[in-house]
């Protein structure tokens, strides 16, 4: 049997590309799901037990199984248990063959190096903006005249944090990140 699998990575993202594509490929049965490329795809686990000896699982393109080459070669590794081959519809990739096999390593190490890449390039603006002084991450729940006055108020004595997260009706741990802020400003819970 020839079983197709696809995967978008949001709800906002519709897989009626690849469906098309395994219905011009003949592909007897498809499974899709919408799932973040890292993590467990509960879809994807059925069907690599589901297949068998003879069996032929197809993805539209290589990213749509997994993202890292160990993820990738574990799918693989998988398959070729079962006694099932797999097919890169894109790539052009077959591991009934050897050159199929290469090929899927190779892709795979190409697509974890675009992956570290991204990863990289994210991480090098952030910091770029945080040197700048751009605030990265969520917004603060409070607006900087409010954090003052909680500030002001926590250095008379009088209240705690706990007390001032009452006051000012929010969650304790708002309280604290504004006061470690001017007090503790390396402490790991401003990270």
């Amino acid at each position: 049997m020839v079983y197709g699998y696809g995967r978008v990575s949001s709800d906002k993202q519709e897989t009626t590309l690849q469906l098309d594509a395994f219905k011009a490929a003949g592909v007897c049965e498809v499974v899709t799901e919408k799932w973040k490329s890292r993590g467990v795809r509960p879809r994807l686990q059925a069907l690599l037990d589901t297949v068998g000896p003879g069996d032929v699982f197809v993805v539209w393109k290589l990213d749509r199984a997994g993202r890292s080459l160990y993820d990738l070669l574990s799918i693989l590794t998988r398959l070729q248990n079962a006694g099932c081959s797999f097919r890169s519809m894109t790539e052009g990739i077959d591991t009934e063959t050897l050159v199929g096999r290469l090929m899927f390593q190779m892709v795979g190490a190409f697509a974890e190096y675009e992956w570290g890449l991204i990863r990289e390039r994210s991480t090098a603006g952030q910091r770029s903006a945080m040197a700048r002084g751009v605030h990265c991450g969520r917004p603060r729940s409070l607006a900087s005249d409010v954090e003052a006055d909680i500030v002001r108020l926590y250095r008379s004595r009088w209240y705690t944090l706990r007390s001032l997260a009452q006051v000012f009706d929010c969650h304790p741990s708002t309280v604290k990140r504004a006061v470690y802020r001017v007090h503790k400003p390396g402490h790991s819970s401003l990270r």
